[in-house]
């Protein structure tokens, strides 16, 4: 799979709420010139929200509208994807973006949606994963980049990392751990689309050289 970005950076749309972390590791791997992808519109349901603030920084345009409720959240997102199209974005990222899409948005932009989670999916999938890690025991856990699809924290894995839980460890330090995997793992991810690094196969993503998808 390939966006086939040609000499120029394929140009990404980025899904915010909160801090912007992630947007901002995004942005240096842009800055760096290995990102294959360049941030042409960062996207909020939050107008005070943080994240803004570092996309304007670094030059981006910003589209932000309050949250509507259930009610208006078609037309949010109706009037969203018009900005996406009118900045001609091809690829969208969610970075800590904290609405569902609707299913219909999710199918104009087939394989095109990415997100990050917080957990090695299929486990621990939804909110508060952390806290689902350490409530359940396991001794790993990590961040996963997936491709979206209809359902929650659900579709074809494009890159994981694994991170080990520590003895006594709390919510807040292993956020943390996970988090600056993240900030790694998402532009790799990236990298790995805008460059047609992958194929799918069913829900298999398979890497060049012919091998699924594994830990990073």
């Amino acid at each position: 799979m390939t966006l086939e970005a040609g000499p120029r950076p394929v140009p990404l749309a980025v899904f915010v709420s909160g801090r912007g972390s992630n947007l901002r590791s995004i942005l240096e791997a842009q800055a760096r010139g290995d990102l294959g992808a360049e941030v042409a519109l960062v996207l909020s349901d939050r107008p005070e929200a943080p994240a803004l603030e570092i996309a304007r920084a670094a030059g981006a345009a910003t589209w932000s509208r309050p949250w509507p409720g259930r009610e208006g959240r078609d037309a949010f997102f109706e009037e969203a994807d018009g900005a996406l199209g009118a900045a001609g974005c091809r690829l969208i990222c969610l970075a800590g973006f904290m609405r569902l899409l609707p299913a219909w948005l999710v199918r104009r932009h087939p394989n095109r949606i990415l997100n990050i989670h917080p957990s090695l999916l299929p486990a621990f999938p939804g909110k508060d994963a952390q806290a689902q890690a350490l409530a359940y025991g396991v001794k790993v856990t990590g961040c996963t980049v997936h491709l979206v699809d209809e359902q929650v924290d659900h579709g074809p894995i494009l890159l994981q990392r694994a991170v080990e839980v520590h003895e006594g460890a709390t919510v807040e330090e292993l956020s943390q751990r996970i988090l600056e995997e993240e900030h790694r793992l998402y532009p790799e991810a990236i990298r790995l689309y805008v460059r047609g690094g992958f194929r799918l196969t069913g829900r298999r993503v398979i890497r060049a050289g012919g091998e699924a998808t594994k830990e990073a």
